[in-house]
């Protein structure tokens, strides 16, 4: 029900440790789908709180199937390689997730433009 949005993400905060808690945005404790969890290894790549992080408990569904509320589950392995070698401001594409484009809002959307139309809305024209 909430497929990671696809295209170009840029990772934001960088943390080992985060609390995941579906009442940040309006599920709250004894409603279908409340969750909350210590995750693992955890890079945000958007503000309406999608992550790459550490999932053990997804390892089988992993890269075919959406499972998550949203983030990019990595076994432990893969998480914490990814994040020894990922930092802030680098890129991350999402394929294949059936969710929409990232915003162009949303932290570093502006990397859903084209060249060409982030030309046309700059100062620098031809």
């Amino acid at each position: 029900a909430t497929p990671t949005h696809v295209g170009p993400h840029v990772i934001s905060d960088k943390q080992q440790q985060v609390v995941m808690d579906s009442a940040t945005y309006g599920v709250m404790p004894g409603q279908p789908g409340y969750y909350k969890s210590t995750e693992y290894w955890d890079e945000r790549i958007s503000n309406d709180g999608e992550f790459v992080h550490e999932n053990p408990n997804t390892v089988n569904q992993q890269g075919n199937s959406n499972v998550s509320h949203g983030c990019v589950n990595l076994s432990p392995e893969n998480a914490q390689w990814f994040f020894n070698n990922f930092n802030l401001g680098d890129v991350v594409e999402v394929t294949n997730s059936g969710g929409p484009s990232l915003p162009i809002w949303d932290t570093f959307g502006d990397w859903e433009l084209s060249w060409a139309d982030w030309q046309k809305g700059s100062a620098v024209t031809g």
